[in-house]
């Protein structure tokens, strides 16, 4: 018996012997703060670990191994001794450091990809990536869970003791709980469910998404476009296919580790050997080459037989990262295999943390759910697949019962995300709240909405930034402007606004009249769009006004850059069918009838009637100024016109806001063909012509170097048209960039009847800012943008020719008379060996919310019109 318990109590000793471990906490020499995912290791002994999300690891103590290695890059290396009665091991690292021009490092690690067994074990998982793929099947179908939950982050225990809001609604406090991922205090205020299926066919090609199920509660059913968080939050944080090459994330596109591009973009290490879920896996970690780069740190839990698949993925973004808002990010995947012997992923989940002027406004947490269930692989019926669009609402998505969320629902829903309803309704009863939320619909969505608790708005009142503006003609000018809703109507929607100049003391006014063929949710321009629009307007407006994407009338925008004086009294009424496909293809088929009066400082004049003004001067009949107001000046001139465009861009993606349509995914290319047909003789119309436009537009990504962002444009005009119905440049002439216009060419600068132009702007992301100390901590970003205008004017419409100087059709150039009575042109000829260039270099991302454009105009210089240079600004928020 005495032998038995010695040799028990050997044993013990020698197991815990060989199970000792060394504990420990890593943080920043500086700041204190942890570093998570820091790789710890024997180093060339193939055993190692990486810290957790609060800076802790833990690694076996092995007899004879008496040096371990802490390495992070951005970090200097460190190889401490240890030894088998190492029990804790604090460790502070140290950042690299720049001072002066001097820059002081530790020796760089020697990293080499060739004969490193951690590459040459990814190439082995890349090569075998085909055995995840299930499109080699000729049919497949899997059901989706996605559950979204936006929270309040980082709620401290003080607060909830002390702070006079718990106190006095103590539902707050109950809406609190306990994140499982980061442990900390978290007040869920939203929380979306979607179900839906997959489904593929092989050949011929084709794939569904079937939304069966959607339940949205909390905070963004306040807003009647509550839509527009839940569409942008599953936007930035799309799913993440590890097997895909690239994808995109935050709305920038991220390599993966297991990509061909991964092996140069990640260094890879080999941690350990172990088991998960009863498989042996090998342990890799992998971290990109620079940390400020678009990648991501983590480790791969690998299959550790002839598969190479991957078992388990955990991925956080680097804490030198470039990426704005983003504290903490967390993204776990799991692999299983099915029945019938192919590996799936069966669960994705993300965790990120987000704040922006944190001691103002707090932090706050998106926490993403994603399980994947039902793998099928049997033929699919063709019916499913003749259905239009690549995803399809089930009509009843959106009122599924209990038992259906009981049957779909993989994963409970936490108490606060099930209470979320009453911490709404308990909400909208605080005393005031509503006035609270008025304003913030206000400045959201910059509508007022006419309903009350209970009974929805079916009239909206706005925009407000429209209802207070100026400009030359009108002086001060108020604007009132409201629109229907699907509340009133689902399918029949009125918009319109009543304005008054009190300079030039007439009235403006706009109607409009669309009926959506599809039913709305709550405004017409829903995505995809099949309407018919009947409009009727009588306004002044700037030639240019045509190419702002807001409102003419918009308060920031009416602040004009220079003095602006030639306007045009119009009177338009027009039908316009749109058709839109899930494809990305749009048609729009117009018919107009416009009329224009010059006003201002405009006028239009036959270079016929100008003869004739010359000779009634020279004859005395004209004496003083009474040129100006000429007998021989063209009052107005009438136009009907037709048109057609097509519009193609596939993927793009959109958020509805109560004023228009935003796209949210940049990366969609976007392909435009337009047609215009002039007809004269009907309604009074007095010209035929014909104009024809071309653009693309796609953005370019340059891995580490940022994107670039191409627009080309071209078009012609095809007859003999007097000066207003020639092609002008999209002039900007506002301090607020506006995309694709030219920020230093005057109102009218340039009148050409053919054009291309290009458009090229390098978003750098900070790549060389990032070089530079200061600026590296402040994280501002570099642009580059350089705009090109090529133009010409044929001899036909060219009015300053001496064979046109009796044309009864062409009219001269816009301009200004002094008080002798001398002419001075505002408008001019290309040269079309000489195109326009304008050059731009510029900030963003300062206070990550500010961009601020340095413009230059490289050439027309010598006109009296030209601006050399300008200041140029625009709000832009962006990871």
């Amino acid at each position: 018996m005495v032998k038995r318990l010695f040799f028990l109590l050997v044993l013990c000793m020698g197991v815990a012997k060989l199970s000792a471990q060394i504990q420990g906490v890593v943080t920043d020499s500086e700041t204190g703060e942890p570093i998570p995912y820091l790789n710890v290791y024997y180093d060339g002994k193939g055993v190692g670990t990486i810290t957790n999300i609060d800076g802790n690891y833990s690694i076996d103590a092995r007899a004879g191994w008496d040096k371990l290695t802490f390495s992070m890059v951005g970090y200097a290396t460190q190889v401490l001794k240890v030894s088998p009665n190492t029990h804790r091991l604090d460790v502070k690292m140290k950042a690299d450091l720049v001072l002066d021009e001097v820059i002081v490092k530790p020796k760089k690690e020697k990293y080499s990809r060739k004969n490193n067994p951690a590459v040459e074990m990814m190439k082995k998982v890349i090569a075998a990536k085909e055995l995840n793929d299930l499109s080699v099947n000729d049919y497949y179908h899997y059901n989706k869970y996605q559950k979204i939950t936006f929270s309040l982050n980082n709620i401290t225990t003080d607060s909830l003791r002390e702070s006079n809001l718990f106190k006095k609604y103590p539902f707050f406090r109950d809406q609190v709980e306990v994140s499982d991922v980061t442990g900390k205090n978290i007040l869920p205020i939203s929380v979306d469910e979607t179900v839906s299926e997959k489904v593929y066919r092989k050949n011929p090609h084709s794939e569904k998404t079937i939304i069966k199920g959607l339940n949205s509660s909390g905070i963004n059913e306040l807003f009647n476009t509550g839509d527009m968080l839940t569409t942008v939050l599953k936007d930035v944080f799309q799913d993440v296919n590890i097997y895909q090459d690239r994808f995109r994330f935050l709305q920038y596109p991220f390599d993966s580790p297991i990509s061909d591009a991964g092996i140069n973009f990640y260094r890879y290490y080999i941690m350990d050997t172990l088991t998960v879920d009863r498989d042996e896996c090998f342990l890799l970690s992998f971290v990109p080459n620079n940390p400020q780069d678009f990648g991501f740190t983590g480790s791969l839990y690998i299959l550790a037989d002839s598969t190479y698949r991957v078992k388990k993925c955990t991925m956080n973004l680097p804490k030198k990262t470039d990426i704005n808002f983003v504290d903490l990010m967390i993204i776990e995947q799991e692999f299983g295999q099915l029945p019938s012997g192919e590996w799936v992923l069966m669960v994705d989940d993300m965790t990120c943390e987000l704040s922006y002027l944190r001691k103002l406004l707090g932090s706050f947490q998106v926490r993403r759910t994603t399980r994947y269930s039902d793998f099928g692989f049997d033929e699919i019926p063709d019916r499913i697949f003749k259905r239009k669009g690549s995803e399809i609402k089930d009509v009843n998505a959106m009122m599924r019962g209990d038992e259906f969320w009981k049957e779909y629902r993989p994963t409970q829903l936490t108490t606060s995300e099930k209470q979320m309803d009453s911490f709404v309704d308990n909400l909208s009863k605080i005393k005031g709240f509503k006035y609270i939320m008025f304003v913030a619909k206000a400045f959201i969505e910059n509508f007022v909405e006419t309903g009350v608790r209970g009974k929805p708005s079916k009239v909206d009142i706005g925009p407000i930034n429209t209802m207070i503006s100026s400009n030359y003609i009108d002086g001060l000018r108020l604007r009132a402007s409201a629109q229907t809703t699907a509340n009133l109507h689902p399918h029949l929607f009125l918009r319109g606004y009543y304005a008054y100049g009190f300079k030039d003391a007439r009235s403006k006014y706009k109607a409009e009249v669309e009926y959506s063929f599809k039913k709305r949710e709550y405004l017409p321009r829903e995505y995809p769009i099949n309407s018919l629009t009947f409009s009727y307007s009588y306004d002044n407006m700037l030639p240019t006004d045509k190419f702002m994407a807001t409102d003419k009338d918009n308060v920031f925008t009416s602040l004009k850059v220079t003095s602006v004086d030639q306007y045009n009294y119009e009177r338009t009424a027009s039908v316009k069918y749109e058709l839109e496909r899930e494809s990305g293809l749009k048609t729009t088929f117009i018919l107009k009838h416009s009329n224009y009066e010059p006003c201002g400082k405009l006028f239009y004049r036959t270079m016929a009637g100008e003869t004739q003004l010359q000779q009634a001067i020279a004859d005395g009949s004209l004496s003083g100024t009474e040129w100006v107001r000429s007998p021989y000046n063209v009052h107005d001139f009438s136009v009907a016109e037709a048109t057609i465009a097509l519009r193609y861009a596939p993927g793009e993606t959109f958020i509805n806001t109560k004023q228009r349509r935003l796209p949210i995914n940049l990366d969609a290319p976007v392909f435009t063909l337009q047609h215009t047909v002039g007809l004269k003789g009907v309604l009074g119309s007095d010209y035929t012509y014909n104009m024809s436009e071309v653009s693309f537009y796609k953005r370019w990504w340059l891995s580490s170097w940022g994107n670039i962002d191409t627009s080309i444009k071209g078009g012609i005009q095809w007859n003999k048209v007097p000066f207003p119905l020639l092609i002008m440049p999209a002039a900007n002439l506002s301090y607020i960039i506006q995309e694709e216009t030219f920020n230093l060419i005057n109102n009218m600068e340039f009148l050409n009847d053919r054009y291309a132009s290009l458009d090229v702007s390098w978003n750098m992301q900070g790549k060389l800012f990032n070089r530079i100390p200061l600026l590296k901590k402040l994280k501002w970003r570099e642009f580059i943008g350089i705009k090109c205008l090529w133009g010409t004017l044929t001899d036909k419409n060219n009015p300053l020719l001496p064979q046109n100087r009796n044309d009864a059709e062409l009219m001269m150039f816009p301009g200004h008379y002094d008080a002798n009575g001398n002419f001075y042109t505002s408008s001019y000829v290309m040269d079309k060996k000489k195109p326009y260039v304008e050059l731009s270099v510029g900030i963003h991302n300062i206070f990550k919310l500010l961009h601020v454009e340095y413009v230059r105009r490289l050439n027309y210089n010598d006109l009296p019109t030209a601006n050399k240079w300008g200041i140029r600004f625009m709000i832009r928020t962006v990871f």
